[in-house]
């Protein structure tokens, strides 16, 4: 018979077993929608942290999920990056913006009232996933007319050649507030580039996705070394974010493949609910914070 102590021992360690296995699952889910989107998967993983953790710092949750964003986004552009769909030289250009606004959003979430924020942004959210799900159910995907006045014309590794055109300054302006938002409040920022990028830029859904996913990578990375020399993320919290970026990683290259089987009407349809379900969630917290 085990002394109480040996057993006690056991116990913790099934349950600590168990708690990662949790978290590696979580990550897998996160990463293999996260994927299929673009979005990156921060907008799920977030508010489960907050309900997961409820005593620990929302700033370190926040940090957490956009390290998690980071490792999930850097597998899902390798995956598109072999299939020929990301615009590398958009998502450059949109990074020369959307890097200082990850700097500026990572610095400055340590000063604005939490509770002001997440009702201005869930009211946002929740209004752009309405359009979003209106557009894709009237319009099936968006038209490219040519409207803009940089223009894009490569073929996928499927030989599908993608041919739109956009406007430049407004691509960047739209980054550096992408940048900003993701860093403040943990989602990524592909939540909301996604239908912008395919709504306002004429970017086709696919190539949208992709895109969105490399810029995601390199400012999700921005954001977590800020959090890292801020303090907001330590060596205490590599366990559980390793945990969750290991199924991440697995999910993102599971995502990336569902990606070529889904139509992109569906991807956009996912894209507005997921939008609708995190500005709830964020009007959530904001009424029940004090």
């Amino acid at each position: 018979m085990r002394p109480p102590l040996l057993l006690r021992a056991a116990r913790a360690h099934r349950l600590i077993c168990m708690v990662y296995l949790l978290l590696l699952l979580l990550g897998l889910g996160v990463g293999a929608f996260g994927t299929l989107i673009g979005a990156g998967g921060g907008f799920i993983l977030m508010p489960i942290l907050l309900l997961a953790y409820p005593d620990t710092n929302p700033v370190a949750l926040t940090a957490i999920s956009l390290a998690v964003v980071f490792f999930n986004a850097a597998s899902g552009s390798y995956s598109y990056a072999r299939m020929k769909r990301v615009d590398f030289k958009s998502g450059l250009l949109f990074l020369l913006s959307g890097v200082p606004g990850a700097i500026a959003g990572a610095g400055i979430i340590h000063f604005i009232p939490r509770r002001a924020f997440n009702f201005a942004f869930g009211s946002f959210l929740l209004a752009g996933g309405l359009f979003v799900l209106l557009r894709s159910s009237s319009h099936g995907e968006p038209r490219n007319q040519l409207r803009g006045t940089f223009r894009r014309d490569f073929s996928d590794a499927d030989g599908m050649r993608h041919t739109y055109a956009y406007n430049l300054a407004l691509g960047m302006a739209l980054s550096f507030a992408v940048g900003m938002a993701s860093s403040m409040l943990g989602i990524g920022g592909g939540i909301i580039h996604v239908p912008a990028m395919v709504n306002l830029l004429d970017f086709p859904v696919h190539v949208a996705t992709a895109t969105s996913h490399f810029i995601l990578s390199v400012m999700s990375l921005t954001a977590t070394v800020m959090h890292v020399i801020d303090g907001a993320l330590g060596w205490q919290e590599a366990p559980r974010v390793l945990a969750i970026a290991a199924g991440a990683v697995a999910g993102a290259q599971l995502g990336a493949q569902m990606s070529t089987h889904v139509h992109g009407r569906w991807i956009m349809r996912s894209l507005a609910i997921a939008l609708g379900l995190v500005g709830v969630r964020i009007l959530i917290v904001a009424f029940t914070q004090r």
